[in-house]
């Protein structure tokens, strides 16, 4: 188990953490989430102690290992892909080298009952269990399985680190992690720099994974389908919810619906004890009373209401000047890194207007293409811009477009225009969540949230008419992914952007650039569109279907009998009808037992005695509105099975 306990950071004018305490156990699954800039990076740090706390304490038990993937990082290695993997195994090596030393040790020592052979043997198992525990006999088929898993092909091993992106790179260090097999995995933002594919490999593996994992994540599936507990960072405190994090949100808002609920009538039943206080305070014959009622107020405890964060970046993209019918034409387009093709003989024109989702696996040459766009890599063939055109871009990784050595404030000042002047400047910030001690914080310090937040305000200091994003929501959390996209829905002009989030790009193109094979297909219509054309309902199946047409040859091939034995079908029909009776008895008993309960709480609330202890009133207003909650959703489930009962077809039985 890991402990937090009792943390507390503070920066100038700002209180990070206050009293932060929560423990980690064996197998946990934990959601951290918060709005950008909360602290969750900074938390990572710390209980990774690569930062101390200004007090408080982090227990991380002497035999226990973990690993930490930051959300950048940039590797220093003159090492093949291969070789530097495989320097996750120095413990497996430190371990073959004790195991022979150990085990020649007891083969010279002939004395089998003393104390330190038996104290070797047990040595040398315990260096066993942790070696097979490593897979250290099979080191090299699990780090190729690893690799492959992350998206890289046996014919990448051979390659130097050096020559492949930042992205990749991050993936290897993550091999490297995943290889070690660490008891506590801190991951931030782990899914940035992957594919789809490479998503759900690391789902699944993390899923079946044998310690305790920790993930900082803006993709809604990734986390709900791993983690099974939530913590909330919200104002330099911590909220632990014992649930994945789509039930996490319904909670949350339902507990502080329920605190509402039993505050006002908490301050309701006050208010009316003061009225009856103040009219007959001065009456003798009321004494008794009024000093009765006085006690209980004094005792009763205020409902306090959950603080959450409501601050939200805001923004509109300004209008700019039309561009021409064509925007940008591409003709028999090629791009080549030395001997690797990504691109070949591409065709293509975006219009005016037109919204066009980049979509495909990484390293199919959507962000390539994107960089030819913008000017930043050659290329063969032609590419002819259309006329007027004023390009806006967002890089995928912010090191592209930001200068980490330059504040807040001076990388807007430097390429602001003359219309832009200080004063609008910092407030521009301040709709971006920048507030006015941040802006003479230099960029390299700044969390990738607020290194995205800062990207998007350079977009707004000059009118485009042509957007190009690549992957603009990596770093931003779920409140300013609604942000960007109402902006992006209320752009007049024409939108280029390279996404895996669907829940994003839902509503917001109208055409679909499918890379694939070096190729570009073009669909009409947006992401549902695409993905229907595909018959399918998310990317995760869309990227699995080649798995599946194998098995669906399989079925069509088999042949089903027509013939049925009409005394089976009968007796089936008569199990099916007796249970749909059954069930529709259980839930008649359930709704009425639960209206029962509902009445009797609703009684007891009618009384002053109820609110005098608020640990006692708040539980028990909670459990009224989770009653009725569930009372409807049993009178949905009654009407269900109701039809279901009256539909059923006598004549079968």
């Amino acid at each position: 188990m890991f402990s937090v306990s009792a943390i507390n950071v503070s920066y100038p004018g700002k209180d990070l953490f206050k009293n932060v305490s929560f423990v980690i156990n064996q197998r946990d699954r934990i959601g951290l989430t918060g709005k950008n800039g909360s602290g969750k990076t900074t938390l990572l740090n710390i209980i990774a102690r690569l930062k101390s706390p200004d007090s408080g304490t982090i227990v991380i038990p002497e035999s226990k290992t973990l690993g930490y993937l930051p959300q950048e990082l940039k590797i220093k290695s003159n090492k093949n892909i291969y070789e530097e993997t495989l320097t996750a195994f120095e413990e497996v090596t430190k371990l073959e080298k004790e195991i022979d030393d150990l085990n020649h040790f007891i083969s010279q020592h002939h004395d089998v009952h003393s104390d330190l052979y038996l104290k070797s043997l047990e040595h040398l198992n315990q260096k066993y269990d942790r070696y097979n525990y490593l897979d250290g006999n099979k080191k090299e088929n699990s780090l190729e399985k690893v690799l492959k898993g992350l998206g890289f092909k046996e014919d990448d091993f051979k390659r130097n680190v050096s020559e492949f992106s930042g992205g990749w790179q991050m993936r290897i260090e993550l091999a490297k992690i995943l290889l070690k097999k660490p008891d506590l995995l801190l991951l931030d933002e782990p899914t940035n720099h992957l594919d789809i594919e490479s998503i759900l490999w690391l789902e699944d593996f993390l899923i079946n994974y044998s310690g305790a994992v920790v993930i900082v994540s803006h993709d809604k599936m990734f986390i709900d389908n791993i983690c099974k507990r939530t913590l909330e960072i919200v104002f330099g405190k911590i909220y632990d919810y014992p649930v994945k994090f789509s039930d996490f949100l319904v909670i949350r808002n339902e507990r502080y619906e329920s605190q509402l609920a039993t505050a006002r009538n908490q301050g309701k039943f006050i208010e009316q004890q003061e009225k009856f206080i103040k009219r007959f305070k001065a009456k003798s014959t009321k004494a008794r009373q009024v000093q009765s009622k006085m006690k209980m107020l004094d005792k009763i405890e205020k409902i306090e209401l959950d603080v959450f964060d409501t601050s939200t970046i805001r923004f509109f993209f300004p209008n700019a000047p039309k561009s021409g019918k064509v925007v940008v034409e591409a003709e028999q387009l090629c791009k080549n890194f030395d001997k690797i093709q990504v691109l070949k003989d591409i065709n293509f024109v975006i219009e005016q207007f037109d919204r066009v989702a980049f979509v495909g696996r990484n390293g199919e040459g959507k962000s390539t293409l994107v960089k030819v766009m913008v000017g930043e890599e050659n290329f063969t063939g032609i590419l002819k811009p259309g006329y007027n055109v004023e390009i806006g871009y967002y890089a995928q990784i912010q090191e592209r477009s930001l200068d980490e050595n330059k504040t807040v404030l001076s990388t807007l000042e430097d390429i602001a225009g003359q219309e832009w002047n200080n004063t609008k400047i910092r407030s521009l910030l301040g709709a971006f969540l920048f507030k006015e001690e941040d802006t003479d914080k230099k960029v390299k310090v700044l969390s990738g949230g607020e290194k995205s937040r800062l990207a998007l305000a350079k977009l707004l200091l000059k009118p485009t008419n042509f957007l190009i994003l690549d992957e603009p929501t990596n770093h931003l959390d779920f409140s300013a992914k609604e942000v960007l996209k109402k902006a992006l829905l209320s752009y007049k002009g024409t939108l280029v952007i390279v996404s895996h989030d669907r829940e994003f790009l839902r509503g917001l193109t109208n055409k679909t650039f499918e890379f694939r094979d070096n190729k570009i297909k073009e669909y009409i219509g947006g992401i549902d569109e695409f993905l229907e054309k595909h018959k399918v309902v998310t990317f995760r199946e869309f990227e699995q279907i080649k798995k599946t047409a194998s098995i669906q040859q399989i079925k069509d091939g088999v042949s089903k009998t027509e013939s049925k034995n009409k005394f089976i079908q009968k007796k089936e029909n008569e199990r099916d009808f007796k249970k749909i009776k059954n069930e529709l008895k259980k839930c008649e008993n359930e709704v009425s037992e639960t209206e029962k309960k509902i009445n009797e709480i609703e009684l007891l609330m009618q009384t002053p005695e109820f609110y005098v202890d608020h640990g006692i009133a708040k539980g028990i207003s909670e459990n009224h509105n989770q009653l009725k909650k569930h009372l409807e959703k049993l009178l949905g489930k009654w009407e269900e099975i109701h039809n279901r009962f009256d539909a059923f077809d006598r004549n079968s039985l």
